[in-house]
C-alpha cells in the first residue's frame, strides 16, 4: 500500500493536510510537495492529520524535518495529530514529540495555534 490520499483543505488561517495510507521513500515526495506548495503561498500554520496513516518510513519523516526550521523562522508551526499509537510510539523514541506538538485530535493542533498566536502579541 502507499499514500492512498492526501488531501488539503483551509479553514481560518491553518492549512489541514490529511494523510492516508503509507509514506515512505517512494511516496514521500508527495507529501513534500503539499507542504512545499503552502509554504510558496505564504500559508505557515499547518496542520497534519495522520488518522488514516499506517506507516511512515525515515524519508515521511524527513520531510517534516526538512520544513520545520523555515516555517518557524516565517512565523509558523506544523502540528500533528491523531497518530496511530504504534506511529506514535515511533516518533516519540525519535525525539520528534520533543521538537513538534504531537496532539490527539484536530481541536487540540488549533488550540495549540491560537496559543502560538496569543504567545505572539
Amino acid at each position: 500500500m502507499s499514500i492512498s490520499n492526501i488531501r488539503k483543505s483551509a479553514f481560518e488561517n491553518l492549512t489541514l493536510i490529511e494523510l492516508e495510507g503509507e509514506i515512505d521513500a517512494r511516496t514521500a515526495p508527495q507529501f513534500e510537495q503539499a507542504i512545499l506548495s503552502e509554504i510558496e503561498t505564504g500559508k505557515y500554520y499547518i496542520v497534519v492529520g495522520c488518522e488514516k496513516l499506517t506507516y511512515i518510513s525515515s524519508a515521511g519523516l524527513g520531510v517534516f524535518m526538512s520544513f520545520i526550521e523555515e516555517i518557524r523562522e516565517l512565523g509558523g508551526d506544523i502540528k500533528i495529530f491523531g497518530m496511530q499509537p504504534e506511529l506514535k510510539e515511533i516518533v516519540e523514541t525519535l525525539g520528534f514529540s520533543d521538537i513538534y506538538d504531537i496532539v490527539d485530535d484536530l481541536s487540540m493542533a488549533i488550540q495549540s495555534f491560537k496559543e502560538l498566536s496569543i504567545r505572539k502579541v
